[in-house]
């Protein structure tokens, strides 16, 4: 039933929606679910590319099994007086996670990235960061250096404390931008010189000069991005002062 959990015709009906070639969105409308759960059950399952309803349904099974053995729920997430609908926050929660960790980031980075982002301050001590995902101090110390090291977020000092917090602002999309950028431009570079190398008449050459193309083109679309995004964060500033 509708907000109940996934029945073994679900999961044939989420395989054949797959194999359609139907997003997440489109099989939950048809399913009156949440796109949300459609991810985190193809996403924990195999992926979009290896999702089987049988298996899906027994590995369901397995881990039912093994949660009743112990595991007391996480904590609830505080909402900080917005009357948000834990339940809802608590499933964005873990498919955001599990998007992360589609795009390459380890689980565990994930995690704490996607803590830190949906609390309002965006900020939390590294207690704070252990008693909300219930994991021990040195798996959010390797995280945050982790995440520190990719500049997704910064330290700062605890006003009028010893302590530090570990923060995130606006900008953490645009720096991943800017390393994806710096990235693509030495890409781009080393396919031109590949080109002049092997000549760009050559099938080798030819190849690479067609990749310095696309690499270029896309570098540009990252700068005019960038800079539009700028501009409509500057335009807001303006209008909240």
């Amino acid at each position: 039933m509708p907000g109940g959990r996934l029945t073994d015709e679900d999961r044939r009906y989420i395989a054949a929606g797959l194999a359609e070639g139907l997003g997440y969105a489109e099989i939950g409308r048809r399913l009156e679910r949440p796109a949300s759960t459609i991810m985190r059950e193809v996403t924990r399952n195999g992926g979009p590319d290896d999702y089987r309803a049988d298996q899906a349904h027994k590995a369901t099974r397995q881990r039912a099994r093994r949660h009743k053995q112990a595991q007391p729920p996480p904590p609830p997430i505080p909402d900080s007086g917005h009357g948000r609908d834990p339940q809802a926050v608590q499933d964005f929660t873990e498919s955001f996670t599990a998007l992360l960790v589609q795009q390459g980031l380890p689980r565990m980075e994930a995690r704490v990235l996607t803590c830190l982002y949906i609390t309002d301050s965006g900020a939390l001590t590294a207690a704070e960061l252990v008693g909300r995902l219930r994991v021990s101090p040195a798996s959010v110390s390797h995280a945050v250096a982790f995440l520190e090291q990719q500049g997704m977020l910064r330290r700062e000092r605890v006003p009028g404390g010893r302590r530090e917090r570990y923060v995130i602002d606006d900008e953490i999309w645009l720096r991943s931008l800017l390393a994806a950028l710096q990235m693509n431009s030495a890409l781009a570079a080393a396919s031109q010189r590949a080109a002049e190398i092997l000549g760009p008449t050559t099938p080798a050459g030819a190849r690479f000069e067609s990749s310095a193309e696309l690499l270029l083109l896309v570098s540009e679309a990252y700068r005019q991005a960038m800079e539009q995004w700028r501009q409509s964060l500057a335009a807001r500033s303006t209008e909240q002062q």
